[in-house]
């Protein structure tokens, strides 16, 4: 942890005091959740960023779409546009915002939204379109709102039970927060993570009775995709690469280039970074670009020398079975 981040533990204190009491009135009713007609899954985190949600909530669209309406709601961080946002083959990036754009992109067919007021969002699509299914994209700490199935992430690396309160730490929400959760998944893990480690992990996060934990690793493309079409990623080995990410956590990605030996110069931006001009001007004297599928959306108008690793989120311990079992648990009353 960074010393300056340390030197700001008593911030940290009076931010996990609010949070304290705002769960507290929340959970005594003070303040309202409000439940909804529509089956809502909410997948969402304790911390801020890098853990998976926008890969989870595209695996979780892949395994239901074909047997129920969905609708898909964001926020829409960092998007140009304001209030509710319904996607169509008009919208672009800075109307949804990049992950929202990236999976409308990736899903035409189910429908998308982006509104920051989420009560509003679920208002309309069940006023409009009916949905059977509305899966609420990193909503696990807005608790206007009261999901039917939640469903929190956590990195192998940065567990939020090793965690502290922002600005320390990484945790917007309290540890305690995990309870409200359906299914934990542990993501980002090594691909030979053994069965002992996984059993020390859950014991660390110390889940309730009702509650399974299911762990994940990221399992990147040996094919990239870009401008230029498709390439093999071991095409790369003797050109002059770049990286460019604009993502919470690069590092999966890093260590993954590396083991395939790719020799790169990595170009770091913030999360959700919208590139200037001068940032693209110099983006455009670089030989190649590989980059994330999310930074793709935001850069592919603008450059001709770029291509992206897909990624998903692969289970561990026969873990999409338990998934698929719960997930349609939950749905069998409503069908």
């Amino acid at each position: 942890m960074p010393r300056f981040r340390k030197l700001l533990f008593p911030i940290s204190l009076i931010y996990g005091l609010v949070v304290y009491l705002r769960n507290f009135f929340y959970d005594s009713g003070v303040f309202k959740s409000r439940s909804f007609d529509t089956p809502l899954i909410c997948i969402g985190n304790l911390s801020v960023g890098g853990t998976g949600k926008t890969p989870m909530t595209e695996l979780l669209i892949a395994q239901l779409k074909t047997d129920f309406k969905l609708a898909v709601l964001s926020r829409g961080y960092k998007r140009k546009s304001k209030g509710f946002m319904l996607a169509d083959e008009t919208s672009s990036v800075t109307d949804l915002g990049d992950e929202p754009f990236q999976m409308y992109s990736k899903f035409p067919e189910v429908t998308f939204a982006v509104d920051a007021d989420r009560r509003n969002g679920i208002s309309w699509l069940e006023e409009n379109i009916y949905p059977d299914i509305i899966l609420l994209d990193d909503a696990f700490q807005h608790r206007k709102v009261k999901p039917d199935f939640s469903i929190l992430l956590t990195s192998y690396g940065d567990l939020y039970s090793n965690d502290w309160y922002l600005p320390t730490g990484n945790l917007r929400d309290s540890k305690n927060a995990a309870k409200r959760a359906d299914l934990i998944i542990v993501t980002k893990c090594p691909q030979q993570l053994s069965e002992k480690e996984a059993k020390k992990i859950i014991t660390v996060l110390k889940p309730s009775e009702n509650q399974k934990v299911l762990f994940t690793y990221l399992n990147y493309s040996k094919v990239l995709y870009g401008s230029e079409g498709e390439h093999l990623l071991s095409e790369f080995k003797n050109s002059k690469v770049s990286l460019v990410t604009g993502i919470a956590n690069p590092r999966p990605l890093i260590e993954y280039l590396g083991l395939n030996d790719i020799l790169f110069e990595h170009i770091n931006f913030p999360d959700h970074h919208f590139f200037t001009e001068k940032e693209l001007d110099l983006l455009k004297t670089k030989e190649r670009i590989i980059t994330t599928e999310k930074d793709f959306v935001r850069l592919k108008t603008e450059l001709s020398n770029l291509a992206y690793i897909p990624m998903k989120h692969a289970f561990l311990f026969d873990g999409l079975s338990m998934l698929q079992e719960k997930l349609y648990e939950f749905m069998k009353p409503r069908s």
